[in-house]
């Protein structure tokens, strides 16, 4: 297909101008005018891009680009990546905040309905938007549960701290590093942040609110929007698509 409509159908569902983003969402970098496969991943790293053109891809689209906020020297890392795509002929696209924030096919979301949860309302803002949600359990649940659900559906491992009550009711999701939502959190009366990744910072502050974190890993927690949303573009669209798994481990 073209991409140009492509990239329209993808910027209009995103919404990818509504949010204000380190990251420069949208078409990255121009390859190929036509579209006949593409790959979907998390981070444009060489692994990526060399993945992708080996199996023919004519566009990556990722969650994590390279452009955040304009491009400064084509030197480096950078230069090494665009000669990687340019070479390849491959277009990328990247939506970083918009894939996040998605109430239908955003991470944030897709943590939620890991544990049979549907969103109950916005939560988490972040630059003047709101990119998380929250959902509750009809009936408390034990973070060990919980945490055990995540770990198996995600293929990671979930490290729990368990500042606040035993049981769980509501559950704040917000992919990534999500505990700059700590203390909104707090205010709302959130049992558990579910979230990517812990600093020492963080930990202490969600020691001295009582709030309960489970960490489930940056990149894994990040790899649900981009699932999601490949299935969406097969399903519209007919075109052949697939996934490129490239944890960190972090």
């Amino acid at each position: 297909m073209n991409r140009d409509e492509l990239v329209a159908f993808l910027d209009e569902y995103l919404q990818i101008s509504a949010y204000p983003d380190k990251s420069s969402n949208g078409l990255q970098v121009e390859g190929k005018a036509e579209v006949e496969r593409i790959a979907f991943a998390v981070d444009t790293t060489l692994r990526t891009i060399g993945r992708a053109a080996k199996a023919g891809a004519d566009m990556l689209i990722v969650h994590h680009g390279m452009i955040w906020g304009g491009l400064g020297y084509i030197t480096g890392v950078h230069y090494r990546r665009l000669k990687a795509l340019f070479d390849a002929g491959i277009n990328l696209y990247a939506a970083h905040l918009p894939l996040d924030a998605h109430p239908e096919v955003g991470n944030n979301v897709g943590l939620l309905r890991l544990l049979g949860l549907e969103p109950k309302e916005p939560f988490g803002e972040y630059r003047g938007t709101t990119i998380g949600f929250l959902g509750e359990f009809e009936e408390p649940q034990p973070i060990e549960k919980v945490a055990q659900v995540i770990a198996e559906k995600l293929d990671t491992t979930v490290k729990t701290y368990e500042f606040g009550e035993g049981k769980i009711k509501t559950v704040g999701a917000i992919s990534g590093a999500g505990a700059f939502a700590l203390e909104e959190a707090w205010r709302k009366g959130i049992d558990l942040l579910v979230t990517g990744e812990f600093t020492h910072a963080d930990y202490l502050t969600a020691l001295d609110l009582g709030i309960s974190v489970a960490v489930a890993g940056h990149y894994k927690t990040e790899t649900l929007g981009v699932k999601a949303l490949m299935e969406v573009v097969k399903e519209k669209f007919g075109i052949e698509a697939f996934f490129i798994d490239a944890p960190t481990g972090l």
